[in-house]
């Protein structure tokens, strides 16, 4: 993986995937995206839990932009649109469809596309260095990788139009205050932070935080009876697995659970 910038590191349960161009502020391509889609399909196979990071001063700073050379007769597509339907959708909608959970520690810029891998972390943990960015009125281009979707569930319409239509830079203590991440930490402690938290889920019980996962990622768009069904049907999957038989024995037992990831 490391010929397009990516390393991938395995510590016990959690698969750490770290973008690794400085040079570029991890800028991500499209061959950079399919090996990102790759590394997240070997950790769900291997891991419990998985985190994204960048390396350097970045966590990631959008679009390569430098690999299209934006003149008449350079042969570039007109269709600035095919490189997300290609390589970047499925991406977001691999890291929204995760068996396991997803902590994305942003250690400095999470620009563009880049904001958007920030965000689709389960738990978004932020450097006191970090910040978010959507700049692409900047470039004449509208903001992608489900940042439209995104921001405005989560931080709401007014303040979501705002970060998109003046492309101002968000720093992680406004963007805690705004509810756009979890936790803000001295930069120093921000992968320490990150891998507590996922060990704590990586030894959880990995198939209900799958239908947790699924659950709240539904809850964002059905109506209230379907949600309840949804609720129901998961409960139901849960309640016969083994990590659930474990978790009731330890609770009566008065003892800290072993769940088994099954």
């Amino acid at each position: 993986m490391n010929p397009t910038h990516l390393n991938y590191h395995l510590a016990g349960d959690v698969a750490i995937l770290t973008l690794d161009d400085p040079a570029s502020l991890n800028a991500v391509s499209p061959p950079l995206a399919d090996d990102i889609g790759r590394a997240l399909a070997r950790a769900s196979g291997e891991a419990r839990a998985v985190i994204l990071t960048g390396a350097g001063r970045a966590f990631c700073s959008g679009a390569n932009l430098s690999l299209k050379a934006m003149s008449e007769d350079s042969g570039f597509d007109a269709d600035a649109g095919s490189a997300l339907e290609r390589h970047y959708n499925p991406l977001v909608s691999q890291m929204r469809d995760l068996p396991i959970p997803l902590v994305t520690a942003v250690n400095g810029a999470a620009a563009g596309i880049g904001c958007s891998f920030a965000l689709m972390g389960d738990l978004v943990i932020a450097s006191d260095t970090a910040y978010f960015l959507q700049a692409f009125r900047r470039i004449a281009l509208v903001p992608d990788g489900g940042a439209t979707w995104l921001l405005t569930r989560a931080i709401g319409r007014a303040r979501a139009m705002e970060m998109m239509l003046l492309g101002e830079r968000i720093p992680a203590t406004k963007a805690l205050e705004w509810g756009l991440v979890n936790r803000v930490v001295p930069a120093d402690g921000l992968m320490a932070e990150a891998m507590n938290l996922a060990e704590n889920l990586a030894a959880g019980p990995t198939k209900t935080l799958a239908l947790i996962r699924k659950a709240a990622w539904a809850g964002l768009d059905q109506d209230w009876a379907s949600q309840l069904g949804l609720e129901r049907d998961f409960q139901r999957e849960a309640g016969r697995s083994a990590d659930c038989a474990e978790g009731l024995s330890a609770f009566f037992q008065k003892r800290p659970p072993q769940f088994s990831g099954k």
